[in-house]
C-alpha cells in the first residue's frame, strides 16, 4: 500500500484593509516590483504538492501564501492540504486540494494568458470547477477517475485601469473594494467543486489570439459576490482556449456613463483587427429622462459601431434581456427596438437577447423565480442559460468566432432550457445581500 504524506496549513481570512493597496482614489495605476520581474518571463510553471518537483517547475506547497514579494501563491482564508502519493511521476504523484474553494494568484502584466492545468489523483476520484478573476466560469465539472489525469487549457484576460493612450478608467468605489480583483495586477484562479485536486499549472502570454470585448451593465459584468451573476461571466466556459473574453461591463452603466468613465476609451485603446466587441446597453439608458435620451442612445450606439470598425474589429449588438416583469409586457420601452434598427441600418450582427429571454422566461413558467435574484438580476442558473442564448446567437449569425465554441455545446433553444432543479454550480465562498447598481426598476 502506498503511503500518503499530508501537509496542512490554516490561513487568515481576507480583511478589507487589504483592498486599499490595490487602487488609491482614481490615480493612475502602478504595478509593484514583482510585476516588473514577471514581465521579463515568458512562461511560468508550477508543480503543486510536497513530492518530487518536475525539472523547470516551481514547487507550490500549502505554505506558499501569496505576497507581493513572492509574486505568486495561495490567497489566505482557507485550509489547503497537500498529498504525496510517493510516485516517480513528479507532475502526477502529488497535488494540492481543499474541502472548500481556494484561490491561487500570480502577479502578471495586463493581457491575455494561456493557462494549462493538470487535475487528478492516482488513488481517488476528483471533481473540479475553475473560475477566474471575479468568478468567471472557465472549466465546469471536470471529473477524473482514480489514476486518471486531465490537462485542460483556458484563456484568462487581466487588466489595469491605465489607458495606453493616456489617463485611466474612473473606477467606482465598489470597483476599489469588492471588485478590486477585476483591476489589480494579479491573475486569480478559484478552484472549486466536490474535490478539486491541482497537480500542475503552466502559464504563458497569449498575445496572438483574438479577444471578445464586452461592454454593458450589471446584467453583463463580472458580479463579484454570490448569489448575483451575469451572462458575461458565464461566457468563457463556452469557448475553447483559442480566444479571450475581456469583460469591461460594469453595474449601473449606460453608454453615456461608460463614455464618461472612459471604459470605452480603455477598450478602444486595446481592440485590434480580428477582435470582437459585444455591446449590450439599455437597462440604465432608459432611465435617462432627458427629451433626447433615445436619440443620444442611438447616436452613441452608431458611434461605437463606427469606432470599432475603424480599429478593424467586429461589432456585435446585443439587445438587453427582459426583466422578470417583462414576460408578457415589455419594461425596456423602445430601447431594444432601437438596437435592432441600428443593426439593420449599419449592417451589424444582432443577438436578440431581449426576444430570447422572454421565450426562456415563459418556458420556465412557475419556475421563473429560480432564474432571478431580484426583478432584474440573475443567479447562476439564469445567467448560465442567458449565456447559452448568446452562444446560440453567435452560431445563428455565423460569426467567425463560432469556430471557438466548445464541442459540448450542441445548440440552445430557449423554449427548452436546462432543467432548473438539476442545475448545479459550485458557489464561490463570498456572498452579499446587497443588490448591484442600476436596479431602480424591477
Amino acid at each position: 500500500m502506498q503511503n500518503r504524506r499530508f501537509c496542512i496549513i490554516t490561513f487568515f481570512i481576507f480583511t478589507t484593509a487589504g483592498f486599499t493597496s490595490i487602487v488609491i482614489s482614481n490615480e493612475p495605476y502602478t504595478t509593484n516590483a514583482t510585476s516588473s520581474l514577471n514581465t521579463r518571463r515568458a512562461i511560468w510553471k508550477f508543480d503543486f504538492g510536497p513530492g518530487n518537483v518536475e525539472s523547470g517547475y516551481t514547487q507550490v506547497l500549502p505554505t506558499t501564501v501569496y505576497t507581493e514579494e513572492l509574486g505568486y501563491g495561495f490567497e489566505p482564508g482557507v485550509i489547503v492540504s497537500a498529498i504525496d502519493r510517493d510516485g516517480d511521476d513528479a507532475l502526477h504523484g502529488d497535488f494540492c486540494t481543499s474541502d472548500t474553494p481556494f484561490l491561487f494568484s500570480i502577479t502578471l502584466p495586463e493581457g491575455n494568458y494561456r493557462i494549462t492545468i493538470t487535475l487528478g489523483d492516482k488513488n481517488e476520484e476528483t471533481n473540479t470547477t475553475v473560475k477566474a478573476e471575479l468568478r468567471r466560469l472557465m472549466l465546469e465539472n471536470v471529473q477524473t477517475a482514480p489514476g486518471e489525469f486531465k490537462t485542460s487549457k483556458i484563456i484568462v484576460n487581466i487588466r489595469t485601469p491605465n489607458i495606453s493612450t493616456g489617463g485611466h478608467v474612473k473606477l467606482k468605489d465598489r470597483e476599489k473594494m469588492t471588485e478590486f480583483e477585476a483591476w489589480d495586477d494579479k491573475l486569480i484562479l478559484e478552484f472549486n467543486g466536490a474535490r478539486p485536486c491541482v497537480c500542475a499549472m503552466e502559464i504563458t502570454k497569449a498575445d496572438d489570439i483574438p479577444t471578445i470585448y464586452l461592454l454593458g451593465d450589471s446584467t453583463v459584468c463580472d458580479q463579484p459576490l454570490e448569489p448575483w451573476n451575469s451572462w458575461g461571466q458565464m461566457l468563457p466556459r463556452f469557448f475553447k482556449p483559442g480566444i479571450a473574453i475581456a469583460n469591461h461591463a460594469e453595474s449601473g452603466e449606460s453608454i453615456r456613463s461608460s463614455l464618461g468613465a472612459r471604459r470605452i476609451d480603455k477598450v478602444m485603446s486595446m481592440i485590434k483587427p480580428a477582435d470582437f466587441l459585444f455591446i449590450q446597453f439599455g437597462h440604465n439608458d432608459m432611465k435617462d429622462r432627458s427629451p433626447n435620451a433615445l436619440e443620444t442612445y442611438k447616436s452613441n450606439l452608431k458611434q461605437l459601431v463606427t469606432d470599432t470598425r475603424a480599429k478593424g474589429a467586429t461589432p456585435v449588438l446585443v439587445t438587453s434581456m427582459e426583466r422578470k416583469a417583462g414576460v408578457n409586457s415589455d419594461t425596456l420601452g423602445d430601447y431594444p427596438e432601437t438596437v435592432r434598427q441600428v443593426a439593420k441600418e449599419d449592417n451589424v450582427a444582432l443577438i436578440d437577447l431581449h426576444t430570447m429571454s422572454k421565450i426562456f422566461y415563459k418556458a420556465l413558467g412557475e419556475n421563473i423565480d429560480k432564474a432571478f435574484q431580484d426583478g432584474t438580476h440573475h443567479n447562476n442558473y439564469g445567467s448560465y442559460e442567458l449565456a447559452k442564448c448568446v452562444i446560440e446567437g453567435i452560431k445563428q449569425n455565423k460569426l467567425d468566432i463560432a469556430k471557438y465554441i466548445v464541442d459540448d455545446f450542441k445548440g440552445f433553444d430557449p423554449n427548452n432550457p436546462d432543467p432548473v432543479d438539476s442545475f448545479i454550480m459550485p458557489a464561490s465562498p463570498a456572498r452579499t445581500a446587497q443588490k448591484p447598481e442600476g436596479n431602480r426598476i424591477g
